[in-house]
């Protein structure tokens, strides 16, 4: 007979140790997923493309327009020419845009965009596609900020751009901009008609009924076509309001009704904008003795043109902008007072090219004065 103590110990229980061994494989399985040690290898092979099917109205509609308008859509560039100690050399002044006016290569652009041109004797170049060609202003405009280049000996098969009115636009109208801001060509961008007869300030006078628009605009957008949803020019892209130069979403563009009012007196001669030939500083007093209190000094004259052969004298200044030789101040043309600028170029703005108009100068030497009246030839 066999006798068991009713106090002889247990035999201790696994489950502790089955608890402390799943902890560590899980803690130990986290640390490895943590480390991306079990994480697969990655795929040398391409992804597969999912088809995106057709494209959206609203997408035809643009690509369509670009591809068809975007060929008569022109980079202008203007150079000008600085002495270094290794000769003359030229460099890139400025940038704008401009777009096919005809079949013959006629560009119209903005005047801001060429003004060095006319007013410095810059040169200009005129990129259609990939190719570069020499251009040159034949009218302009200065108070629509229009100007015309024509291309020379531009390429055949050149396709304008079709004009529409601008007379029935409405403020939410969908719009389209192709220029090349900051120099990248051709670039587009949409939005909005935002509103409608906005007028700004410019350099060159004051602007008035132009199309507002929320597409990105940017510093060489301007004189590019602003174009309606069914690809027609509507307007010309000109200005924007941004305190730090760049797109603001407030753009403004010259009306096409205006455009195609402006270019053809400007092609056939009947409102371009003439000059005489002179470089004028900022209006001046002048003895009201005289008859006239405020003027326009003359700072240079260019060389072979009108008021250099009728004997205008430009004002002599020294590094430190200091008068050491007296010159002219304009201070009427054909009997009309000059104020500013913008009035003399007003006055001149139409006529023909040759015409004389006669100009009253003040002449001396800031103690004996007289008034002078020549006649100046206009190119």
């Amino acid at each position: 007979m066999s006798y068991h103590s009713p106090f002889a110990p247990r035999r201790p229980s696994p489950l502790p140790l089955v608890l402390a061994g799943a902890a560590f494989v899980l803690a130990a399985w986290l640390v490895l997923d943590r480390t991306g040690v079990l994480q697969p290898p990655p795929s040398g092979e391409p992804r597969i493309v999912v088809p995106r099917g057709d494209l959206t109205a609203f997408e035809q509609t643009m690509t369509e327009i670009f591809e068809q308008r975007s060929s008569a859509v022109v980079h202008i560039t203007t150079e000008a020419q600085a002495r270094t100690i290794f000769g003359l050399r030229r460099y890139q002044e400025g940038t704008g845009t401009g777009f096919l006016w005809d079949e013959t290569g006629t560009v119209v652009t903005n005047y801001h965009v060429v003004q060095n041109v006319v007013e410095a004797r810059s040169r200009l170049k005129v990129a259609i596609g990939d190719e570069l060609y020499d251009g040159a202003v034949v009218g302009t405009s200065p108070a629509h900020d229009i100007a015309v280049v024509r291309v020379v000996a531009p390429p055949r098969g050149l396709v304008p751009i079709p004009i529409g009115t601008s007379a029935d636009l409405k403020v939410g109208q969908l719009v389209l901009a192709i220029g090349n801001p900051f120099g990248f060509d051709k670039s587009l961008s949409t939005g909005i008609i935002s509103a409608l007869n906005r007028s700004i300030e410019t350099k060159n006078s004051r602007m008035t009924g132009l199309i507002q628009t929320d597409a990105a605009i940017n510093p060489g957008n301007s004189g590019g076509p602003l174009l309606d949803s069914a690809g027609r020019l509507i307007g010309m892209n000109t200005a924007i309001y941004s305190p730090s130069g760049a797109n603001a979403g407030i753009g403004f563009a010259v009306p096409v009704d205006v455009i195609n009012e402006v270019v053809p007196g400007l092609l056939d001669g009947s409102k371009a904008q003439r000059h005489m030939g002179v470089t004028i500083g900022e209006p001046v007093r002048v003895d009201r003795a005289l008859g006239y209190g405020v003027g326009l000094p003359v700072l240079a004259v260019e060389p072979g043109a009108g008021a250099a052969s009728a004997g205008i004298r430009p004002f002599e200044l020294d590094d430190a902008y200091r008068v050491v030789g007296w010159g002219d101040i304009i201070v009427a043309v054909d009997g009309t007072p000059i104020r500013s600028q913008l009035e003399l170029q007003r006055l001149l703005r139409g006529r023909r090219r040759g015409e004389e108009v006669k100009v009253t100068l003040v002449r001396g030497d800031g103690d004996r004065l007289e008034t002078v009246e020549l006649a100046v030839p206009l190119k």
